[in-house]
């Protein structure tokens, strides 16, 4: 296990998370049902989600180390250019991406069980992951360090982060940092690790 690549992993996964529309999932999530019941159910659709990346990921990373980190590389600068494409109108588009989820809530029924609770989290978040970013960050990071279980550690201990925090201060955070800010930040984060592939690549 590489503490610097759980680190790494952790800090990547937080900054690309935060703006991400799953951050506003869980915040609207908590505000319908159980804050705790929201926060496991989504926890377990991250850990599934994540155990599928890093899968993938090993499996990629069998490949030619050069074609592994040109593939990481790539990857790393689509997240960037991602990020700031949505940057314009992530702030714009808050009110209806809480609309969007604050309805699938509704739409679960009964709020009072916390199977009800714990199923609508999970099934909002394992859907809202597919071919998400951070999906796509974490595959590139399992390919190309080839240590899965590192990995594994840092991407859903900085899921877990950025939905606690949405769970208990999600409010308050929006209030005060704009969605394009966390936007930005991201895209640095992913240019400043393309930079770093492609250095080591050559």
């Amino acid at each position: 296990m590489d503490l610097a690549l759980i680190a790494l992993t952790f800090g990547t996964i937080f900054v690309v998370e935060l703006p991400d529309k799953t951050f506003l999932a869980t915040l609207v999530l908590s505000t319908r049902f159980r804050p705790l019941y929201v926060w496991i159910g989504v926890g377990c659709a991250f850990a599934l989600q994540v155990a599928i990346a890093v899968g993938l990921g090993k499996a990629l990373s069998f490949l030619p180390t050069d074609v592994v980190r040109g593939g990481a590389a790539v990857l790393f600068l689509v997240g960037a250019f991602l990020l700031l494409r949505e940057a314009r109108s992530a702030d714009a588009d808050e009110a209806d991406t809480e609309a969007e989820y604050a309805a699938k809530a509704d739409a679960a029924g009964d709020r009072r069980t916390a199977w009800t609770a714990l199923a609508t989290s999970f099934l909002v978040l394992f859907a809202a992951e597919w071919g998400d970013l951070s999906q796509l960050l974490v595959l590139s990071f399992s390919a190309k360090y080839d240590d899965p279980l590192s990995v594994f550690i840092g991407a859903l201990g900085g899921l877990l982060a950025v939905s606690g925090l949405a769970v208990l201060l999600g409010r308050w955070l929006l209030a005060r940092i704009r969605l394009s800010t966390l936007h930005y930040v991201g895209a640095g984060m992913c240019l400043l690790l393309a930079a770093v592939t492609v250095y080591e690549l050559l």
